[in-house]
């Protein structure tokens, strides 16, 4: 059976090889040689060197301080989503009753589209369930925006996290978690030093997951904050957008700062995939 596939798989391959082709890799190409230059729409680009690059990191772009404000988000929100998901899951594999129940209602949130989440979780901040409370909205301070960023990031994705860590859970094997209850471990002590080793490989995808969708959040922060007050809740895709202008200058020194934002994001979540999976227990 393994000739007829081996015969026909560079057919069934070839038309996602040609999407991938046209889709990403001559983007991703053109991006970065577009990056060296000045360029506008309908006008041929023209090579500046390093130059874009240099204003990245010498102009007073706000490319820095959207860098640290996303950081700073990511790590609450991977560190938050990843415990709340994880303890959730935990919960529901403990054969409580109505947990297919549960896990529907925890996961829907992820069916919902970031720019309409965010539309309905600004409409019911800013004029509903929070206005008797606080009286300002998320525009009010930076510390306002952010937390709202979190809070509606982590709702939407604590449920499909959930579901990774549910699959994680299930796989452990039982006489394993029997084994450290006849040794006389607690059950802090069984999911310390059983149960999190094992599940491992769920939270390397979970934290990989949530670490580069948290870096590459755009539709949320254009719908709750827009980057107000100011720029101060401007995330790094919105600055990249937001620094791309009319101008040719303006629009290679926008590339160049996509360009950065690609391998910054690249090399951590690839630090973090190495840091994680050499943890994993293989079974």
């Amino acid at each position: 059976m393994n000739k007829p596939t081996a015969r026909w798989f560079p057919i069934f391959l070839l038309p996602t090889l040609i999407a991938f082709i046209i889709g990403f890799a001559i983007p991703f190409f053109m991006g970065i040689w577009l990056s060296f230059c000045e360029y506008a729409t309908i006008e041929e680009p023209t090579f500046v060197g390093f130059s874009n690059y240099l204003r990245v990191f010498t102009a007073d772009i706000g490319f820095w301080y959207s860098f640290g404000f996303t950081a700073l988000f990511t790590l609450v929100s991977v560190v938050l989503i990843n415990l709340a998901a994880f303890f959730v899951a935990l919960g529901l594999t403990r054969g409580i009753r109505g947990t297919n129940l549960f896990r529907t209602v925890f996961f829907m949130p992820n069916l919902i589209g970031g720019i309409v989440l965010g539309y309905i979780w600004k409409m019911l901040i800013n004029y509903g369930i929070l206005i008797p409370l606080f009286g300002k909205d998320l525009s009010y301070s930076t510390a306002f925006g952010f937390w709202g960023l979190v809070a509606v990031v982590a709702w939407q994705q604590i449920g499909y996290m959930m579901i990774i860590y549910i699959a994680g859970l299930q796989s452990v094997p039982e006489e394993l978690i029997e084994a450290s209850r006849i040794d006389g471990a607690g059950r802090w002590q069984t999911l310390k030093n059983v149960t999190i080793p094992m599940v491992m490989p769920s939270i390397t995808i979970c934290t990989f997951l949530t670490l580069t969708n948290s870096f590459k959040l755009y539709d949320q922060n254009l719908a709750l904050t827009d980057g107000k007050p100011g720029s101060t809740t401007e995330m790094l895709a919105m600055a990249i957008r937001n620094a791309y202008g009319t101008t040719p200058r303006a629009h290679g020194t926008a590339q160049a700062m996509a360009v950065i934002f690609f391998i910054i994001v690249a090399t951590i979540a690839l630090l973090q995939l190495w840091s994680t999976h050499r943890r994993e227990v293989r079974q």
